[in-house]
């Protein structure tokens, strides 16, 4: 007798999952939605515009060999390699240093009293305006080798990219189960190996997920270069040189009188989009293959 009651409250409570919505409340979400995709509309047109402006003013002046030659010769080729060197050597220095860090954090440091206060730095340092990062490298770079260089701009870009890595890197270990810890451990491993071969290993999407958006965003920084690489209107000499980038390039010469700068900066702008774009996108797919799996 209970079962058949049972039976027809689970018919009942079915029925009414099913049954349609109530006019009031169909009208109130179609509402919501056209308002929700009325203000996104909204927030595309800036940006689409700028997008749609950058692309109509510098399309007619790419050129393969400008690809090749430097700023003096009318290209951006010294640019480009300036701007790799300088975000290798940020990568270089930020991700091991972030990558660990993000661990202690979210392994070893719980609940401990110095994880708290890097946490607390960390999280103050994701706020920190890039101009501040490029004066300080300034200070610790700069002024002690007597000189602007690409590796004093790749110190700023590390510094730049640092919490983004730590923070995204504890984050994504903590969304591992803690099942595949205990699982871990009953078969014998050791807290080293637990953390090392099983967590980390399955973090690894995340966590390159938070190094390809870091690395898109010190591609794009201004301020901290142009305090510690400055810029170079052809080839670098080495490391130890002032060196050009992208964005440097563009803020340099976008006030220059010759109409063939001009275009220039234009063209390096989409230059410059289509790197981050193209980093942004395969942290895209990171994302996708990590929720796939």
């Amino acid at each position: 007798m209970s079962g058949y009651i049972q039976s027809e409250r689970d018919e009942s409570l079915v029925a009414e999952l099913c049954s349609p919505l109530p006019t009031e409340r169909l009208i109130f979400t179609y509402a919501m939605n056209a308002i929700a995709f009325g203000f996104t509309g909204l927030a595309l047109i800036p940006l689409l515009s700028i997008l749609w402006e950058i692309f109509i003013r510098g399309i007619s002046g790419l050129k393969s060999e400008m690809f090749v030659k430097a700023v003096i010769d009318n290209g951006f080729g010294n640019a480009i390699l300036g701007t790799i060197i300088m975000v290798i050597i940020g990568a270089t220095l930020s991700i091991p240093t972030g990558i660990m860090t993000g661990i202690f954090l979210a392994e070893f440091g719980q609940s401990n009293t110095i994880a708290s206060l890097v946490r607390f730095i960390t999280s103050i340092l994701t706020g920190v305006p890039s101009i501040v990062v490029g004066v300080f490298a300034y200070g610790v770079i700069v002024l002690v080798t007597k000189g602007f260089s690409a590796i004093a701009g790749g110190f700023a870009l590390a510094v730049i990219m640092l919490p983004v890595i730590i923070l995204t890197t504890e984050e994504s270990l903590k969304l591992i189960p803690a099942s595949q810890r205990l699982a871990s451990a009953a078969l014998g491993g050791t807290r080293f190996q637990t953390t090392f071969r099983i967590v980390v290993t399955t973090a690894i999407p995340g966590i390159t997920t938070g190094i390809l958006l870091a690395v898109a965003r010190a591609a794009g920084e201004t301020a901290p270069l142009i305090f510690t690489a400055l810029f170079s209107l052809d080839w670098s000499e080495g490391l130890l040189s002032p060196t050009a980038s992208l964005p440097v390039l563009i803020f340099n010469l976008y006030n220059d009188p010759d109409p063939e700068k001009s275009q220039l900066v234009w063209t390096t702008s989409i230059v410059l989009l289509g790197l981050i774009l193209c980093v942004s996108i395969i942290s895209r797919l990171v994302i996708r293959q990590r929720r796939i799996k």
